[in-house]
């Protein structure tokens, strides 16, 4: 544990599970203070007793969300650090039987709620002089793939903002990291997107050791935890399973 670590302060949405979950667990590890950010109050209370994280139930895509937890990280000492987590995907149809509803759920959570909170926290980083944003995006915002259209078109979306974003905020002394990864294995994420435990399953079936949240987690805390002057642009991580989006080796 360093001194760096323990006089920063971050916000970290999809906290209820996942990469978002674990995330928080490494930095309070750390010694950070944490504001653990998610829908789901009862999985956000377990978290807060486990790693005495600051619970703040919230829908980051709901503007009286994100105005109430602008007040309430304020009113606890502002952060300096901003982690958005929160994303995901839904359906895998190709775009010739797309589902409209999937598509605005995907953009709404991946891209307008990442926006809305950096916009939101964005005057209390900077006044804080050395303030940081990392966007989760997805080695789906970097090769499309049939079947991903919806999923695709919301990451390179959200690659783009963290791209634009960067340019805007060097001259305020904010820097923006991208965290990318590729194949990570979690509770919910493949569930979520197919409805079907099933099918959950095979997405990883065969593959000798994924990603976990637990190793994306760690790149994050890496990220964040570097001297300031030092800014991870684009951090690509991959399980050695999957050489490409295209390639990933799977065994009997």
């Amino acid at each position: 544990m360093t001194d760096v670590s323990q006089k920063k302060a971050a916000l970290v949405t999809g906290a209820s599970s996942g990469i978002g979950e674990a995330t928080v667990r490494a930095l309070a590890a750390d010694g950070w203070k944490v504001f653990a950010v998610a829908r789901r109050a009862d999985r956000l209370a377990e978290l807060e007793k486990a790693t005495g994280a600051v619970a703040l139930p919230a829908d980051i895509s709901e503007d009286d969300d994100v105005s109430r937890l602008v007040s309430q990280v304020a009113e606890a000492g502002g952060i300096d650090t901003l982690v958005n987590i929160a994303g995901g995907a839904r359906g895998a149809d190709t775009i010739g039987s797309a589902s409209t509803g999937d598509w605005e759920w995907m953009y709404r959570v991946n891209v307008l709620g990442t926006m809305k909170l950096i916009k939101a926290f964005l005057p209390m980083l900077r006044a804080n002089g050395e303030g940081t944003v990392l966007n989760l995006t997805s080695t789906a915002g970097l090769a499309a793939y049939e079947g991903g259209g919806g999923y695709n078109a919301a990451k390179f979306a959200q690659r783009a903002l963290t791209e634009a974003l960067r340019l805007e905020e060097a001259e305020h002394n904010v820097r923006v990291i991208e965290v990318a990864p590729g194949l990570v294995q979690t509770e919910e994420f493949a569930l979520n997107r197919l409805g079907d435990r099933q099918a959950a399953d095979k997405v990883y079936q065969g593959v000798e050791k994924p990603l976990t949240a637990g190793d994306v987690a760690d790149v994050v805390r890496y990220a964040v935890t570097a001297p300031h002057h030092v800014n991870l642009d684009q951090i690509v991580i991959r399980p050695v399973a999957q050489a490409s989006n295209y390639k990933l080796i799977r065994k009997a």
